[in-house]
């Protein structure tokens, strides 16, 4: 089973939700926990799906005709309507974090995090 992960970067600079001229929503970034206020800095919101990928293994001609795609795409569609709950994070998860704007230029630079591995040196036993 392979997995597939998308992630997609927003920004927002609309102001929390205010009740009374106070602000009611508090925001942190999910990377350095710094506080953000809503009022005066740019938050990015990144989101990540994580789905399984199927791939054929069967090589009998019905299989063949399958449409696995549209098979997964019925599955995250009731996923999403809430009609699925014995879909295990296994197969399907959705990720959401709230980043400022310095942490939002690491993030794109390296999405993955491959350089944070690089960086600790480990040996190849």
């Amino acid at each position: 089973m392979k997995w597939f992960a998308v992630a997609s970067l927003f920004a927002e600079s609309a102001p929390a939700g205010f009740h009374g001229g106070v602000s009611m929503i508090s925001y942190s970034c999910d990377l350095c926990k710094r506080k953000i206020d809503a009022e005066q800095d740019l938050r990015y919101v990144v989101k990540i799906e994580i789905s399984a990928a199927f791939d054929p293994t069967s090589s009998e001609e019905e299989e063949n005709d399958r449409d696995h795609l549209e098979e997964i795409q019925d599955i995250l569609q009731r996923l999403e309507d809430g009609q699925c709950d014995e879909i295990s994070e296994d197969v399907f998860q959705q990720l959401r974090f709230d980043l400022c704007p310095e942490c939002r230029k690491r993030f794109v630079k390296n999405p993955l995090g491959r350089e944070a591995a690089k960086l600790f040196g480990f040996s190849k036993n």
